[in-house]
């Protein structure tokens, strides 16, 4: 491949300081394979039908770029369940170039597992790939429910094994994103700002990076940092409470898996819950639950607390002022996410959108989830059902734990419910927000791992065919002979007691 024929162009990092990134070397895969190419994708991308070549194929397994261009390792430090680490970076990814859309909106092209780099800290720099497949599915799942993501285009197997507990297959995942400049990248750029008496000018050249890419409408204000911090907390305040209306659990909440751009990013031990439970934890390695489910909220606030610091330099000269409006802008935390959360929840439940009963009867929904431990999913499926003229007995039959108080709990709910949800000519419109806020499908942990076994075995179809039902979540998916049962049993039932996920792993 040519630099003329080079499918993306040079990525926007290259105007940074060279500080933030380092020339990664090439490590080809001995013997690539596509397993998959996300075409949806890269034709929003604006890449051109028939991109999966083998010229592209042995790029994105980590090939050598064409003559006068480099893959990029990007530097970043961050608190890692709490702890500080000055140095990460990518050790296992590298940044071969972005790819411009129709509308012009860069993208980043980044390749996970492609070997390892000056970051690596003693890691192999590879990826299996049931890891790269997981990411896959569940980021294309985030993308069908609309919450913002970063994407995959593509996973190649390289042909050569990883070894973990067991020798694997390994791949490399190509994704795309907004941006890779997380909170830990600020961390690093004021950790090395520290010790120049110029002042904070990393720090500066990453924020007008960003302004400049992620918040142009921010160029020219009076206090631009601080009005790209605020953005920066709205943005994450508003991800989080869509993470938690669908039930997902992002399982390793460190600030450099935050970022920048509002994205989620990095799926590693992440999952869907089945039964509810406020406190879920599925990571393996988060044995004190400290990005349990119900503690993702304060975890985000608490991760923009450590981009303030970084970014304090920049709000103001005196330290008392900018701490000051540091604190202003992260106090928009807490009621902006509680705000998205809510009408959310109205919207869930069918509610009357703003009737003053509603904030009250939510707070109680929470607590009555957690007592009867319903499947999450499928108990507001059912309770859209039953807005549109289904028995509530639907309801009772998620009762499958049934824990002391359970019915009495359910049966309290549905009596409440009746009373504040829409009804007469609000009703439809109150049913298509239901049926747009719960969706049918979503990637359960049990199918994936299914997907994620059959792929192994050579067997691509579960994969097709999850991956095909998550690009449209709202909607049935017909079974193998057009019926609905086989998709229900298939797809939208929860795991039976053999099936339960109880643990994922990061992959590394």
């Amino acid at each position: 491949m040519n630099a003329s024929s080079h499918p993306f162009r040079d990525s926007g990092y290259l105007a940074l300081p060279t500080e933030f990134y380092v020339a990664a070397e090439v490590h080809p895969a001995p013997a690539p394979q596509w397993i998959v190419f996300n075409e949806a994708l890269a034709a929003e991308l604006g890449l051109p039908p028939g991109s999966d070549t083998p010229d592209m194929l042995a790029l994105l397994a980590g090939g050598e770029p064409p003559e006068g261009r480099k893959n990029l390792a990007l530097a970043y430090a961050g608190h890692q369940f709490g702890q500080w680490n000055p140095r990460m970076g990518d050790g296992r990814a590298v940044l071969v170039g972005e790819v411009h859309a129709p509308d012009g909106v860069a993208f980043d092209v980044h390749l996970k597992g492609s070997g390892p780099t000056i970051f690596a800290r003693r890691g192999d720099g590879r990826a299996t790939l049931s890891a790269m497949l997981r990411e896959y599915i569940v980021s294309e799942a985030m993308a069908g429910l609309g919450i913002p993501t970063t994407r995959s285009l593509a996973v190649v197997a390289t042909g050569a094994p990883v070894y973990r507990d067991t020798p694997q297959h390994g791949a490399v995942l190509t994704r795309i994103a907004r941006s890779h400049v997380r909170v830990g990248t600020f961390q690093y750029a004021a950790a090395a700002d520290g010790g120049l008496e110029q002042g904070p000018v990393l720090t500066r050249a990453l924020a007008d990076h960003c302004i400049a890419r992620l918040y142009p409408e921010l160029v020219g204000r009076e206090n631009p940092y601080l009005d790209f911090y605020a953005a920066v907390v709205e943005r994450q305040a508003r991800l989080i409470a869509q993470w938690m209306l669908v039930g997902f659990i992002h399982g390793v909440m460190n600030t450099d898996n935050m970022a920048i751009s509002g994205e989620t990013i990095d799926f590693g031990p992440c999952a869907f819950m089945d039964a509810f439970s406020a406190g879920q934890v599925f990571s393996s390695i988060d044995a004190a639950g400290r990005y349990a489910y119900k503690r993702q909220p304060s975890i985000g606030a608490w991760n923009l607390a450590r981009l303030a610091e970084a970014l304090l330099p920049l709000f103001a000269s005196d330290d008392a002022v900018a701490l000051r409006l540091a604190q202003e802008k992260l106090g928009a935390f807490q009621p902006t996410y509680a705000q998205a959360l809510a009408e959310g929840m109205e919207r869930k439940l069918g509610l009357v959108p703003g009737n003053p009963a509603n904030a009250d009867f939510i707070n109680r929904v929470w607590p009555m989830l957690d007592k009867t431990k319903v499947d999450y999913t499928l108990f507001f499926r059912r309770l859209t059902q039953v807005a549109d003229g289904a028995d509530a007995a639907c309801l009772f039959d998620l009762l499958t734990v049934a824990p002391d108080g359970a019915r009495e709990a359910m049966t309290g709910f549905i009596a409440e419910w009746r009373g504040l949800v829409s009804s007469g000519a609000d009703r439809e419109t109150s049913l298509a927000a239901m049926r747009l806020a719960n969706p049918v499908i979503i990637a359960r942990n049990h199918r994936v791992e299914q997907a994620l076994a059959s792929a192994g075995e050579g067997d691509l179809g579960p994969l097709r065919r999850l991956c095909a039902a998550l690009k449209h979540p709202w909607q049935e998916p017909p079974g193998g002979d057009g019926s609905r049962d086989e998709a229900v049993d298939d797809l939208e039932a929860p795991p039976k007691l053999e099936e339960r996920v109880l643990e994922t792993f990061c992959g590394t």
